[in-house]
């Protein structure tokens, strides 16, 4: 196991309400490359019955964060610092005992591709089952009466039938709601959403996340929504959180953060997507450059290899110092705040309408 090098944090959000929080969380992995740093000093808190969006390129620790939530890294080579309570349990510290006992049953997790998630060996109505039956002691009818009760409620069609079924006979779309309906079986308080949507067509994503809104409403759970769509997060979320290479950049409420943005970064995914009723011959803008490694990140702000905007800070700051992120609505970047506004509504608004 390898251990992180503890360096300046950014503060924390601050919140009594907060059902999950998480403080000044880093990850690493040992590989035969080196460590890779894929969560670097992360913090931030969920309420119940809120849903925080977390947005982000591929590689930018979103899943990373949530899987660590749930402890399901291999302990052996992973390196966890930090904090991470759910309703005042410490869970970093935590056995594999308890973290067992409370996977399915406090916290849940809707994985991004449910063919994959789900075993091909079992029934759906069995995967179901299970987990119900070990945390609330249920008997085998009473967990399969609660398992079609669920499978009903997110809108799978003959529910008594399909219990019966393998995943490859149902459809992706029914895979996805049947990956939901496993996970609210013993009525989570915390629901984490890996990309729930990525593979499904534009209607069933829809109703997809028209369920899940009606559900946390019915249930009151705390949602975790992890997305690299802002279209998807704007529908979803009452909070932001952009990731780059490992580090909260940006956060915010959903209408702060979508209307007026404040680091490069989050102009540069905005700016890279159309617009409804948008110039169709208009050229979308792309983030220059790729990701950086994680074995071997830049100094100083992560995302000053790619931004456009680093002269306008000078002096070399951007490469040798960290930008702090101040608590509440704020955005870890260089420039000024005079200076965000001016190129904000001179050259980013423009293109967002």
């Amino acid at each position: 196991m390898t251990t992180l090098t503890k360096t300046e944090d950014t503060p924390a959000p601050t919140g009594s309400d907060a059902f999950l929080s998480v403080r000044d969380l880093r990850v690493a992995f040992s590989t035969e490359d080196g460590v890779v740093k894929a969560v670097d000093g992360l913090s931030f808190d969920v309420e119940r019955g809120k849903t925080l969006g977390i947005v982000g390129e591929s590689g930018s620790g979103k899943s990373v964060t949530n899987l660590t939530v749930l402890g399901l890294h291999n302990r052996k080579t992973t390196d966890i610092q930090g904090e991470i309570v759910l309703d005042g349990q410490e869970l970093t510290t935590a056995s594999e005992k308890e973290m067992e006992a409370l996977r399915g049953n406090k916290a849940a997790m809707i994985f991004q591709d449910p063919l994959t998630a789900l075993s091909p060996y079992y029934t759906v109505g069995r995967q179901l089952s299970e987990p119900f039956m070990k945390h609330r002691g249920a008997s085998r009818k009473e967990a399969k009466d609660r398992a079609i009760e669920m499978l009903t409620k997110v809108g799978i069609p003959q529910p008594q039938t399909r219990f019966n079924d393998y995943p490859h006979q149902f459809s992706g779309g029914m895979r996805q709601r049947a990956m939901i309906a496993m996970s609210l079986m013993c009525d989570p308080e915390l629901l984490i959403a890996d990309e729930p949507t990525t593979a499904l067509d534009v209607t069933v994503q829809a109703q997809i996340l028209d369920l899940l809104k009606d559900l946390q409403q019915e249930f009151g759970s705390a949602i975790v929504f992890i997305t690299h769509d802002l279209g998807v997060i704007a529908n979803m979320a009452d909070d932001l959180l952009v990731m780059y290479a490992g580090r909260a950049v940006e956060r915010g409420s959903v209408s702060e953060v979508l209307r007026e943005p404040q680091h490069p970064y989050t102009w540069g995914l905005l700016s890279s997507m159309p617009r409804l009723g948008g110039d169709t011959s208009e050229a979308l803008v792309p983030i220059p450059g790729t990701p950086p490694s994680l074995l071997n990140p830049p100094s100083g702000c992560r995302f000053h290899p790619r931004c456009r905007f680093v002269d306008e800070v000078g002096g070399g700051l951007c490469s040798a110092e960290r930008p702090p992120l101040a608590e509440g609505r704020a955005a870890a970047c260089h420039l000024t705040a005079e200076q965000k506004q001016t190129i904000f509504i001179d050259q980013i608004k423009p293109r967002l309408g």
